[in-house]
C-alpha cells in the first residue's frame, strides 16, 4: 500500500479504515481515483480487518472478492473501510466500503464483499 501512498488511518476489532490521497498517480484519465487502486485499498482494509482476530503466528491471503463501482471515486482522498460479517475458524467473511471524502463529505463509491483464509 505505500507504493500507493495509502495508510491506515483505524484499527480496531474486525474494523480497519486505510486513506488513499487523491494524486495523478491512482487516478484515470478523467481525474477520478482508479478503479484498480480503488479495490486495492478495499481489498487490503478487509484483509486488514480479518487479520485482527487471527491469531498472532497466522497469516491473510484473500480467496476471492467482489466490488461494485457506485459513483466515481472524487474527493481529496478515498477512505475504505473493511468490516468483518464472519470470522470462521477457516474462512472469514468481510464487508467493504469505499467512500470519496471532500472536506466533511464522506460519499460512498464503491461496496464489496470478501472471502479470507486463515494460514
Amino acid at each position: 500500500m505505500s507504493h500507493l501512498g495509502a495508510r491506515i488511518t483505524h484499527i480496531g476489532p474486525g474494523r480497519v479504515h486505510i486513506v488513499l490521497p487523491s494524486r495523478p498517480e491512482v487516478t484515470q484519465q478523467d481525474g477520478y481515483v482508479h478503479a484498480g487502486a480503488t479495490s486495492a485499498v478495499a481489498d487490503s482494509a478487509g484483509g486488514y480487518a480479518a487479520f485482527t482476530l487471527f491469531p498472532p503466528d497466522s497469516s491473510v491471503l484473500t480467496v476471492e472478492y467482489k466490488v461494485n463501482l457506485l459513483a466515481p471515486a472524487v474527493g481529496d482522498r478515498i477512505e475504505a473501510v473493511g468490516t468483518v460479517l464472519r470470522s470462521g475458524r477457516t474462512l472469514t467473511v468481510c464487508r467493504l466500503e469505499v467512500f470519496g471524502v471532500q472536506d466533511d463529505r464522506r460519499k460512498l463509491v464503491a461496496t464489496g464483499q470478501q472471502t479470507l483464509i486463515c494460514v
